[in-house]
C-alpha cells in the first residue's frame, strides 16, 4: 500500500493513499468538527464545518471530501478556520429554533456541542426563519424540520445503508429540506421505520417518538446487549433511567450490524415494561398455577423428561426453536435435543 507523507499542525503524518484529512487528524487524535460526516456513508462536504487550511490552496478545503497529497501542510485550528467556523455554525443557528432547554436531543445534539465549543450563542444574520408544522403522526418518529440543518445524513443512510431511498432533497434554496416522495410524511411513504436517520440525526430534527419527555440524554446509562428479536445477533444500547428501559440507540462498535437496526430492534422494546408479562415461573397444582423458584421449575421438567423419555422413548419428544432466540441459543437447543434427549425431532419457526 502506497504511504503518504504530510504536515498536520506542523508535525509530519504518514497515512495511505487515499486517505482524507479528516481521517488522517483524526490518526493524530485532533479533533475536527463535522456535522454532515459520519463513517461507513459517502462524503457530501454539505456542513463545511470541517474546513481545514492548505497551504497554497486558495480557499478553505472541506477535509472530509479531500484526499491528502504528498507534502502538503494542513493548519486545523488556524485563526482562519476558526473564524470560518463560527461564521458557518452563525448560519446554521440563524434559521434554527433556539429553544434547546426543551429539546429532546440536548445532550447528544452536535450543533449544540459545537456552538458551546466554539462559543456561538447567537446569530447575528436576522431573516426569515421556517415554520413547519412538527411531523407527530408517525408511531416511532417525530419530525421537525425547523431543526433541519441540510446535513442529508438521513438522506444518505436510507439510501446506502437501509436501500430504501425514501427520502431525498425536496425544493431549492431556503425551501430545501429531506422529505419523501411529493413531501408526504413519513407515514404515508415507503419508509420502514428502521430508524436509521434517527441514530444519524445531529441535531433534534429526528427524534424517538417513544423516548418523548422521558429523560434527558445525560441522565440515561447505556448498556450495551444483543437484540432478541432474530438470530442475526445485532447489538445496540438500552436507554435506561431509574432502572426502566426508555428507549434503544445504535452502538456503532456492534460488530455485526454497526448502526443499522430493523424496527423491531430499535423500537420493539416497549413490551419489557408490559404489565401482562409473567414475571415468575408458574406450576400447575390442583388444577392452578402458582408461582415456583426457578430452581423448583427447571428441576420439575427434568423429572417430567426423564419420566417421559424412560417410559415412551427419545422419539416422544420433539423442540421447536424461536425466531427471537440468538444463533447460540438455537445450537444449544438442538444439541440438547440430540444429545441429551437422543432424537432429531427438532424444527424451527423460521424452518432454518
Amino acid at each position: 500500500m502506497e504511504m503518504v507523507k504530510l504536515f498536520i499542525n506542523g508535525k509530519e503524518v504518514e497515512v495511505p493513499s487515499g486517505t482524507t484529512i479528516l481521517k488522517a487528524a483524526e490518526q493524530e487524535g485532533i479533533n475536527v468538527p463535522q456535522l454532515c460526516y459520519m463513517e461507513g456513508l459517502s462524503s457530501a462536504g454539505a456542513c463545511r464545518l470541517c474546513v481545514v487550511e492548505v497551504k497554497g490552496v486558495r480557499a478553505l478545503v472541506a477535509s472530509c471530501a479531500t484526499a491528502v497529497r504528498p507534502g502538503m501542510e494542513v493548519q486545523t485550528h488556524s485563526p482562519n478556520v476558526m473564524q470560518a467556523r463560527r461564521a458557518i455554525l452563525e448560519l446554521l443557528i440563524a434559521n434554527h429554533p433556539l429553544d434547546c432547554l426543551t429539546c429532546e436531543k440536548l445532550g447528544e445534539c452536535k450543533l449544540a456541542e459545537y456552538c458551546y465549543e466554539y462559543g456561538v450563542k447567537e446569530s447575528p444574520y436576522k431573516g426569515e426563519k421556517h415554520s413547519y408544522p412538527v411531523e407527530t403522526s408517525n408511531p416511532f418518529i417525530v419530525r421537525d424540520m425547523n431543526k433541519c440543518i441540510l446535513c442529508g445524513k438521513c438522506v444518505r443512510v436510507c439510501d446506502e445503508i437501509t436501500g430504501q431511498n425514501v427520502l431525498d432533497f425536496t425544493y431549492r434554496g431556503f425551501n430545501s429540506k429531506p422529505s419523501p416522495f411529493y413531501d408526504d410524511e413519513l407515514v404515508e411513504s415507503n419508509c420502514v421505520f428502521c430508524g436509521q436517520c434517527v441514530a444519524v440525526c445531529p441535531t433534534g430534527a429526528l427524534t424517538e417518538k417513544q423516548m418523548q419527555r422521558k429523560g434527558r440524554r445525560w441522565e440515561l446509562e447505556r448498556v450495551k446487549t444483543t437484540c432478541p428479536f432474530c438470530g442475526t445477533g445485532c447489538n445496540f444500547d438500552l436507554l435506561v433511567k431509574d432502572d426502566q428501559i426508555v428507549g434503544v440507540a445504535s452502538n456503532p462498535t456492534s460488530p455485526v450490524n454497526g448502526y443499522a437496526l430493523c424496527i423491531k430492534g430499535r423500537f420493539g422494546w416497549d413490551y419489557v415494561h408490559s404489565e401482562k408479562r409473567i414475571k415468575t415461573p408458574l406450576i400447575k397444582k390442583n388444577g392452578q398455577f402458582v408461582p415456583a423458584s426457578w430452581d423448583e421449575a427447571l428441576d420439575l421438567i427434568a423429572v417430567k423428561f426423564k419420566e417421559m423419555k424412560k417410559k415412551y422413548g427419545p422419539d416422544s419428544f420433539a423442540a421447536l426453536s424461536s425466531a427471537r432466540c440468538t444463533n447460540e441459543e438455537n445450537y444449544l437447543l438442538q444439541k440438547f435435543t440430540r444429545a441429551v434427549m437422543g432424537t432429531n425431532n427438532i424444527d424451527h419457526c423460521a424452518r432454518t
